[in-house]
């Protein structure tokens, strides 16, 4: 009966995505519908690497590369697993990355997100299996300067993956998974449990918004829609009135998740709306030239979160 009940809210999360996931015809030049004045390239380094120069606690030697698996449970005791990709320093930021629906954990590994955010020159992208394969290449990111990487933690929300499956409502069971990652994550051995930030796709974008709690500077959030049952302009309001960094990011073409960060304009940080590009992971493709690349948005969106206050 648990069985039949997950597959059906799945169904319908997917048929509901399903509209979003078809090919759209991508114009040779794309134009921000949003103008958002973001920080250059040039800025992102400076303020970054004073970022990484000033940790809230001793400096300590660096973890191994090598990423960790991490078990841990939700508050209703569902078994979650995530993979922990330790910085270049200790202690160091963390990001924590959720996936959008009828994926996992390792998308992030197969556009190169990880790697990237880490710095470690370890990468991994690509040759994993996904049910959305096609929307995973490995995407060129933009430059990390030399001396910034952020621990990365990375999980499975309940129902995919490894991670156990629901008795009860997946979206408010994802709310839950959203927390436990945060709590579980700010832990971590080589993590300055205070500079932690969520990026994610989907119902992963809904998640860190919804759940970004104490020790969380901001969430990123690629194509929500109020997807967890919680308003995604409420969620936001929540963040920015706690000084929090709350950025929306979205393309026209995507019918719920454009009209959702158009109303977010006025309560978060940054609004960023492409005419193309699809919903979620989608927008990662390295074909669709998107301007401001996703991936310079992403870094701008990490030197405002972590930027120490004066």
């Amino acid at each position: 009966m648990k069985n039949i009940i997950m597959g059906f809210m799945l169904l319908i999360l997917l048929v509901a995505c399903g509209s979003r996931l078809e090919e759209t015809n991508m114009p040779d030049t794309l134009l921000k519908i949003t103008e958002i004045p973001t920080p250059t390239s040039s800025n992102a380094t400076s303020v970054s690497m004073d970022v990484i120069k000033t940790p809230t606690v001793t400096t300590l030697n660096p973890l191994p590369a090598d990423p960790q698996r991490i078990d841990f449970k939700a508050e209703d005791g569902v078994n979650l697993v995530g993979q922990y990709y330790p910085a270049e320093i200790n202690p160091a930021p963390l990001v924590v990355l959720m996936h959008w629906a009828g994926g996992d954990k390792n998308d992030w590994v197969m556009v190169g997100m990880t790697d990237w955010l880490t710095n470690r020159n370890n990468f991994r992208g690509g040759g994993l299996n996904s049910p959305v394969k096609i929307y995973l290449e490995p995407y060129s990111f933009p430059k990390m300067p030399e001396n910034l990487s952020f621990g990365v933690f990375i999980f499975d929300f309940r129902g995919y993956g490894e991670s156990d499956g629901a008795d009860s409502s997946l979206q408010e069971g994802w709310v839950l998974d959203a927390r436990a990652a945060f709590e579980n994550a700010g832990n971590l051995p080589g993590v300055d449990p205070m500079q932690v930030v969520g990026i994610g796709a989907s119902i992963g974008s809904d998640a860190v918004a919804d759940a970004c709690g104490e020790g969380c500077l901001g969430a990123l959030s690629i194509s929500p829609g109020s997807y967890l049952n919680i308003n995604y302009k409420e969620a936001v309001t929540e963040l920015t009135q706690s000084g929090k960094q709350a950025w929306c990011i979205a393309a026209m073409d995507d019918q719920e998740s454009a009209p959702t960060c158009e109303g977010a304009q006025g309560y978060a940080e940054r609004v960023i709306i492409y005419p193309n590009g699809g919903h979620g992971m989608m927008l990662f493709k390295p074909s669709l030239n998107l301007e401001p690349p996703i991936g310079q948005v992403i870094l701008d969106f990490l030197v405002d979160a972590f930027e120490p206050s004066n």
